[in-house]
């Protein structure tokens, strides 16, 4: 994860559930990496974790446009139906 500027969080079904996934999210956010979640593909139910929440720079859906646009930097958060929704934080990752 040191080497990466971005750091990709895929919500499926349990990934809410998964301590190793908190783990993984409160680390990119220790080491100030940019925190991308992504819904997985028809994954409306799906709960995003508390972390992501927290710390997630973007959350969009799954798509090409959505995906790539949040990597590079756009500040977006979508619900699950792809509709933009307001940000959990106003937090800013620095960069160097």
């Amino acid at each position: 994860m040191s080497w990466a500027s971005t750091v990709i969080v895929l919500v499926g079904k349990e990934t809410a559930s998964r301590p190793w996934v908190t783990w993984e999210i409160e680390k990119a956010q220790q080491l100030g990496k940019r925190i991308v979640g992504v819904y997985e593909h028809g994954g409306s139910e799906n709960n995003v974790p508390e972390a992501l929440e927290k710390y997630a720079d973007a959350i969009v859906k799954w798509n090409a446009d959505s995906i790539v646009s949040a990597v590079e930097g756009e500040n977006t958060f979508q619900n699950t139906a792809g509709d933009q929704r307001a940000p959990v934080h106003a937090a800013t990752t620095s960069r160097c």
